[in-house]
């Protein structure tokens, strides 16, 4: 299969053309302004529309108004760019439409800086907006699997009506691989809910407001069925060498691909390392982790510890577990190397 050298913000965006998506909108911030970048450029030759608008508030409304008419939307920011969406993914979310939405994460709080940060785990996966919702959220380790993942992610939307981040850093949207784009058909799933015209069938209504408690909580309940099912159905995870490992790291992203790297290095001096690698943070594969709680583990990561949170909850109170993080710093693997052995002395 042919492959092309690009950055991870654009292969991430050519995955979601490839995928179906003809409608972006969005606002530069760095480390992912090249997604941007690259639909301005290529929507317009495959009769799609980019459309930058005038901030991440904007930008997330406008997304809003495309889904409803069951088109393939997508929007992409960093941290800060993501925070100010908020609001309106959780119109997206509560109204039941498909999208998808791209978090290339810089350093936090706040401004902070542009360089790779995980510190947006908690924004992620457990809501970032109000009320009782949940992204379906993918965490890439390489660019090829980025192409993957953001292809599978408008299928996710369209199965489940539920928006899906693909949750990258600046160091993943940056930098440069070779990737092949699989000639993938689309799954076209039903829409009769969308907002399409009524001549020929009964109006829909795509709305968020329910005055009346008992059809507000109905309505939820419908979420929370679909969140259900996606945790039962979608879970998404790596393990690697974890068959004989004594000691396992949890990482995801970026920092999952580094550890790999310690781990060859490590069962090269004798240890006996594994990993593993959630893809979908959302759900959480919680099951393996209860799988292997008799193990000891070194969670890493580019945050002080958010997704230790949900390896905690996994393994139970009585697992050994420790932890090694970095914010707005990319651990080398080096430092991981230094952590799993100060477990073995």
């Amino acid at each position: 299969m042919e492959k092309t050298f690009m950055t991870g913000n654009e292969a991430i965006a050519e995955a979601a053309i490839q995928a179906g998506c003809r409608h972006f909108f969005g606002y530069p911030i760095t480390p992912q302004s090249e997604i941007p970048e690259y639909m301005s450029k290529r929507l317009p030759k495959m009769g799609g529309v980019y459309l930058q608008a005038e901030s991440e508030v904007a930008a997330i409304n406008m997304l809003f108004g495309a889904a409803g008419t069951g088109a393939r939307v997508m929007t992409s920011s960093s941290s800060p760019g993501i925070s100010l969406m908020q609001e309106g993914i959780s119109y997206i979310a509560a109204a039941r439409l498909p999208c998808v939405i791209v978090n290339i994460m810089r350093g936090g709080p706040g401004l902070g800086g542009i360089q790779p940060s995980q510190s947006d785990y908690f924004q992620a996966t457990k809501g970032g907006g109000h009320g009782d919702y949940h992204l379906i959220v993918l965490a890439p380790h390489t660019l090829q699997e980025a192409v993957y993942l953001t292809m599978n992610s408008f299928d996710l939307a369209d199965k489940y009506r539920n928006p899906v981040m693909i949750l990258g850093d600046g160091y993943m949207g940056q930098m440069m691989e070779p990737v092949s784009f699989p000639k993938l058909t689309p799954r076209h799933t039903p829409k009769g809910w969308a907002l399409t015209g009524a001549k020929d069938r009964p109006a829909n209504l795509v709305k968020t407001l329910y005055l009346d408690p008992e059809a507000l909580e109905k309505h939820n309940l419908v979420i929370n069925q679909t969140i259900q099912k996606i945790k039962k159905e979608e879970v998404q995870v790596e393990t690697y060498h974890t068959d004989d490992a004594e000691i396992i790291i949890a990482a995801y992203g970026t920092v999952a691909r580094i550890a790999k790297t310690a781990i060859e290095v490590l069962r090269n001096k004798g240890l006996k390392v594994g990993l593993i690698r959630p893809i979908t943070v959302f759900p959480f594969p919680c099951k393996i982790f209860e799988e292997l709680a008799d193990r000891r583990f070194l969670v890493v990561e580019m945050s002080f510890g958010q997704m230790l949170e949900d390896v905690q909850l996994s393994l139970g109170r009585k697992a050994s577990v420790h932890f090694y993080g970095r914010t707005g710093v990319v651990p080398s693997y080096d430092e991981i190397i230094v952590e799993v052995e100060k477990l073995v002395k």
